[in-house]
């Protein structure tokens, strides 16, 4: 890192004025969505839901000698719900066209590699990262399913279609907190080396995180079917429970996807090895491997997807919690910007999983389901880009 720093700095002889970029897209879906296999008295609901959308807000100036300054802040807006905030990717740092990009902030990495493209116009509840990027029987996002903050970051140029991505975060869980704590700090890593060129794209991650000492309490997964019951779960109506307050799961998980197009059709693959320990025990609390076969087909304004994804029963969990998820979109492009889309998912919990569709939990105060509760969803999306 220090060599790098070094370098870029070296590499700046002049300074030019700076540009603002602002980009982004709305996306927002009307929603029917049922629950089989369930208890509810009542199991179904229509809503109004956010995709998502976002603003962009990208800011480079040129120092010369082929280097930049580079920021970005990522502006969340929810439309249903009438509220905003910058908890998107944001960050700012140096690239050289010769050295690559260091940046420090927050961003996404290892859950949103998954050679699915449907959710840029289909809905968000039938990305394949309900699956594929979820542990623990599903009550548990890997990577968070967000951004991961306190983020050193780097991207490397292209080297003929070859890439890598290396990330450190100081605490992928939240705020510092390692001062008075017992055990060692917690830390996050993502290595992603990736070939991408012309149709065809390949690459590996691996990702692992361990919270600080003292971070405690259901922050992430909660409702997942251990420890004591959980009063707000209860007032709803339902029968899970909150895992016992102790320190967050550390994470570890392995990923190779890829994906190849060929005359308006993608075929994809995805194989994810996910792993939950509890870093004072040292127990494997979580095993599973899922994968995913995203395919899609692109002709004119007319764009088609089909997915199948499947995550086997936990090696390391007593209960039956394996899963399949079916998702099938279809979205007309008014024009570049513009589309309308049609999106049918549905996941099959095994009696003992609690497998969600994407996001859902954060849609609708009822969002979340309880072990074997099978998701299923009809979606209408409209997006706009700008």
């Amino acid at each position: 890192m220090t060599l790098l720093v070094a370098g870029l700095a070296g590499s700046a002889t002049a300074q030019a004025q700076s540009s603002l970029t602002i980009t982004g897209f709305f996306k927002v879906s009307y929603e029917y969505l049922t629950l089989g296999d369930s208890a509810k008295s009542r199991s179904s609901e229509d809503r109004v839901a956010d995709d998502l959308s976002r603003i962009y807000f990208r800011v480079v100036e040129d120092l010369g000698g082929g280097l930049q300054a580079i920021g970005q802040v990522e502006w969340r807006i929810n439309f249903p719900a009438g509220t905003d905030s910058a908890n998107g990717a944001d960050w700012v740092g140096l690239k050289s066209k010769r050295l690559g990009a260091l940046t420090l902030g927050r961003n996404d990495l290892h859950y949103n590699h998954t050679a699915s493209t449907l959710i840029s116009k289909a809905a968000l509840r039938a990305w394949n990262a309900s699956i594929v990027s979820a542990a623990g029987g599903g009550g548990t996002p890997v990577a968070f399913g967000s951004r991961t903050p306190n983020l050193i970051h780097y991207d490397s140029p292209s080297w003929s279609g070859f890439n890598l991505e290396l990330a450190y975060s100081t605490n992928p869980y939240g705020v510092e907190n390692d001062i008075g704590g017992v055990q060692s700090r917690g830390n996050g890593w993502n290595i992603r080396p990736y070939y991408k060129a012309n149709n065809l794209e390949i690459g590996y991650s691996y990702w692992r995180a361990k919270a600080d000492a003292t971070t405690t309490g259901p922050t992430i997964a909660v409702c997942t079917g251990v420890g004591t019951p959980d009063p707000s779960c209860v007032a709803a109506g339902t029968a899970f429970l909150t895992a016992a307050s102790t320190a967050q799961p550390g994470q570890r998980a392995d990923r190779l996807y890829g994906s190849y197009g060929w005359q308006g059709f993608k075929f994809g693959l995805v194989f994810d090895r996910s792993k939950l320990r509890n870093e004072i025990t040292g127990a494997t609390t979580s095993d599973r491997d899922a994968w995913s076969i995203p395919l899609s087909y692109q002709t004119g304004k007319h764009n088609f997807w089909l997915e199948y994804s499947q995550a086997r029963d936990d090696k390391a969990t007593a209960a039956t919690d394996g899963a399949k998820m079916w998702a099938v979109a279809y979205a007309y492009d008014f024009s570049k910007r513009t589309s309308l889309g049609l999106t049918y998912t549905e996941i099959s919990n095994d009696t003992g999983a609690v497998y969600n569709l994407w996001n859902s939990v954060g849609t609708s105060a009822s969002g979340a389901v309880a072990p074997g509760e099978d998701p299923r969803v009809v979606a209408v999306t409209m997006r706009h880009a700008f």
